[in-house]
């Protein structure tokens, strides 16, 4: 085990006992996760947690959050069980993400039965929808300039990607970008993608270079186009509860 990764792990055993909670799933997200990281890019870790069950009954409401760290190296934060299951009915395709992240710090049996029924909630509009928007805050945020962060490149392709995804498969986007670029796309656009990678892998995330014809105008044509089909898609969510509930109450009560 690496020394960051016995860090992580030293910081979730004292998150549970400072907390009193237990952690049933921790990941890395963001660009690690995605395989496209910087040289000085920090670590995003995400976890699940569970509260004992008198803390579920009380009247007064603990934070469905746990925001525990933040700095150059380590971003750590976590959700409640109860946070979790609902975000599930949403479709929150964040959650999503973490769910499936290759870089797993802590997996529980626990887990994996929320998962399974979890994943049961994926909803194509709701995560066409997030991608979408994701996409087009960079774009209009970061790449209207002459010179932009190759950062922020994979910022609105990645999300942009995951929807074609979704609009081809019906069915959650893989995480790694890298997966994500074996899609079906213009040879001149994947050969682009390849070229900027490179640059960006051996540079400070910070570092503004020229704009790549190729990659934006795919961006600009891909955010009107989704743009539309976000909007004309129909609601597919599912809206049953049951089976959030069920295994709601089965972990409290253990």
């Amino acid at each position: 085990m690496r020394d960051i990764e016995k860090e992580i792990w030293h910081k979730l055993c004292e998150i549970e006992q400072k907390e009193n909670v237990k952690v049933i799933y921790a990941v890395e997200s963001g660009s690690r996760a995605w395989g496209v990281e910087s040289p000085d890019s920090d670590y995003d870790v995400r976890f699940i947690y569970v509260r004992n069950r008198e803390d579920y009954l009380r009247l007064e409401e603990h934070r469905d959050v746990i925001e525990w760290q933040l700095d150059d190296v380590l971003d750590i934060n976590g959700w409640d069980l109860k946070k979790t299951l609902i975000q599930f009915h949403k479709g929150n395709a964040t959650l999503f993400e973490w769910a499936n992240s290759p870089i797993v710090y802590k997996i529980t049996d626990e887990w994996k039965e929320i998962y399974n029924i979890g994943k049961k909630y994926f909803s194509k509009k709701s995560a066409l929808y997030h991608y979408y928007g994701t996409a087009n805050s960079t774009y209009m945020q970061y790449l209207q300039n002459d010179e932009v962060k190759y950062k922020k490149y994979v910022y609105a392709l990645r999300p942009l990607l995951a929807c074609k995804y979704i609009e081809d498969n019906h069915s959650i986007p893989p995480v790694r970008f890298e997966e994500l670029v074996k899609q079906n796309i213009p040879a001149e656009l994947s050969e682009e993608i390849k070229r900027m990678l490179c640059i960006k892998a051996e540079s400070n995330e910070k570092t503004l270079n020229p704009r790549l014809p190729v990659i934006q105008r795919y961006i600009e044509d891909e955010l009107v186009r989704y743009k539309q089909i976000s909007k004309a898609m129909a609601d597919d969510r599912t809206e049953e509860w049951e089976a959030l509930n069920k295994v709601f109450l089965r972990l409290v009560e253990n």
